[in-house]
């Protein structure tokens, strides 16, 4: 069996080849340009230029075939890196052009801060390899000594503000991710080699010169290898990525957590702590995706995920405080609403789930359903309920509200009666699915389907032809759409839901007034993919910011007053 164990709090796999070329190319060519920068006036280059210069063409030739370089990059590094040695009057000029370079080189993409740090650091370690390889020259404006120290300081600097910005802080990412190793070494370096220039003075270029050349290469790794994720922290729902699709576990308490797929990583998927039960992951009623039920011990611990033959390893921490009490019917949709405050960026305890309660809004515009509903008198209202505390309420809710209105309120379905659900996911998936069989039988709830705010999910809405919703804000615009759109980037092509979009915006959301959308699956001028079209025309139905996979939503009422 293959084994793909990811770090713990980690990065992606590195590229050794392109890694270990990278790294050679940028040292040996800072080496050629502070050789070449700080070569003595009047004497021909040394041999040593040569054989850096030759070797700075290589192996940047040879990083080509291993990997994508822009060709006139290339060019201009081969070209000056020949020249530095070959055209001693004008050594000096490109070897600045070099330096310069490598500055660009091992920024890799960086701005700002990083690039003047990269500009700092690297202009430092050059000036002390180009002293190192010819020796500093002693005149009234150069004294070897309190110019080591002042490199040195420079470095020290740059590290300690390059740890700063790293995110890492002072925690086990430091050495036990390459990228911490990394960040951990252009600090630690620097500090030695300072030490070396106060003891040694301008002896320490010589002595010095491993040093930094161990900080240049942790530097210039930073820019190839990819920073670890923040540590899990207890109570938080962690979403973490896997080779190729991203994973969303929640509570993460100990106890019963699930573990959570965008239907975009397959079927073949199944989790558990390492040495302890896999769970296959499977679909929920209501929900997207596959979810596996795994038993999180206290603390921190190992959460295989296996794939096929491949397996990855993501840490987890579910420290020691108990978690929400989550039934097993609401934890998909629990799970989705914390996943709206991860999109979001913020690290929110997971301390109540959606079914917990029902929230004013949601209150409000039950009532309001009600009322419309007794404008259009269907005989009678069907509910469907479960016996979530939210499930309960909005039960209550509807038969008070239906009893002041004068609307008869009945388990059984009729052909003039409205369908109105209030339960949680698994069981508003259940009654839309009986609903539509039924319709398919016989004339049924012809007055229509109608489902409280919070089952707005792409497998509910989408069981029957057509479902209204009382919803405080429009699925079509802009605000909506981006929270679609970023849940779709960050969790695989995710569905929106309503308890995640509240989530995303925060506590401070004003909720707006009451319309009743109707949500469908609507296929306007059905066309084959090689038929004719007129330019422009959208052909993909899944385009992204869709609230309704495959289908429409649209406002069927004015604000309801």
């Amino acid at each position: 069996m293959e084994h793909d164990h990811s770090a713990p709090t980690g990065s992606s796999t590195v590229d050794v080849l392109a890694l270990v070329l990278r790294l050679l190319l940028l040292l040996s060519t800072a080496f050629l340009a502070g050789g070449g920068l700080l070569r003595p006036p009047g004497r021909r280059p040394p041999r040593v230029l040569y054989v850096l210069g030759g070797v700075s063409a290589l192996l940047a030739v040879v990083s080509s075939f291993a990997v994508d370089i822009n060709v006139v990059a290339l060019a201009i590094h081969v070209v000056l890196a020949v020249a530095v040695p070959v055209l001693p009057r004008a050594t000096r000029w490109t070897s600045l052009a070099l330096l310069v370079l490598v500055v660009l080189e091992t920024s890799s993409g960086g701005t700002g801060v990083e690039f003047a740090l990269d500009s700092v650091f690297v202009a430092g370690a050059a000036v002390w390899f180009g002293f190192a390889l010819s020796g500093p020259v002693t005149t009234s404006s150069i004294r070897p000594g309190p110019l080591a120290l002042t490199l040195g300081g420079l470095l020290v600097l740059a590290g300690a503000v390059r740890f700063g910005v790293s995110g890492l802080g002072f925690d086990r990412r430091l050495y036990t991710t390459l990228f911490g190793l990394a960040v951990l070494a252009v600090v630690v370096v620097p500090v030695v080699v300072s030490g070396l220039a106060v003891a040694l003075r301008g002896r320490a270029y010589r002595f010095g010169a491993a040093g930094v050349a161990l900080g240049f290469l942790a530097w210039s790794a930073l820019g190839a290898i990819p920073a670890p994720p923040p540590l899990p922290v207890p109570g938080v729902p962690l979403l973490a990525d896997a080779p190729g699709f991203p994973v969303l576990v929640s509570p993460q308490r100990p106890g019963h957590n699930v573990v959570h797929f965008p239907p975009g990583a397959g079927d073949d998927l199944s989790a558990g702590v390492r040495g302890g039960l896999v769970t296959k992951a499977v679909a929920r009623p209501g929900a997207e995706g596959t979810w596996a039920d795994v038993d999180l011990p206290p603390g921190r611990s190992d959460l295989e995920i296996r794939r096929g033959d491949t397996t990855t390893v993501v840490e987890v921490d579910a420290g020691n405080a108990p978690g929400p009490s989550i039934t097993e019917a609401d934890a998909p949709e629990c799970a989705s609403a914390a996943l709206g405050s991860l999109v979001a960026g913020r690290a929110d305890v997971l301390a109540a789930c959606p079914s917990d309660a029902l929230t004013p809004e949601d209150s409000g515009a039950l009532v309001k359903l009600v009322e419309f509903l007794a404008g259009r008198k269907p005989s009678a209202i069907t509910l469907a309920e479960d016996d979530s505390p939210r499930g309960v309420a909005a039960a209550k809710l509807v038969r008070e509200t239906a009893a002041r209105t004068g609307l008869a309120v009945r388990p059984d379905a009729g052909p003039d009666t409205a369908l109105v659900v209030v339960s949680g996911w698994a069981t508003g998936y259940t009654a839309m699915t009986r609903a539509a069989e039924l319709q398919r039988l016989e004339p049924t709830h012809q007055y229509g389907l109608y489902l409280a705010p919070w089952l707005l999910n792409g497998p509910i809405v989408n069981a029957v032809a057509s479902a209204s919703l009382p919803l405080r804000f429009d699925p079509r615009e802009a605000t909506a759409v981006g929270y679609a759109v970023a849940v779709g980037d960050r969790f695989g092509g995710e569905s929106p839901t309503l308890g995640g979009f509240r989530n995303w915006l925060g506590a401070e959301h004003a909720a707006g007034d009451v319309q009743i959308f109707a949500a469908a699956q609507v296929n306007a001028m059905p066309m084959y993919p090689t038929e004719p079209h007129a330019t422009g025309m959208v052909m993909d139905r899944d385009y992204a910011g869709q609230w309704v996979p495959d289908g429409t939503i649209v406002p069927i009422t004015s604000v309801l007053r």
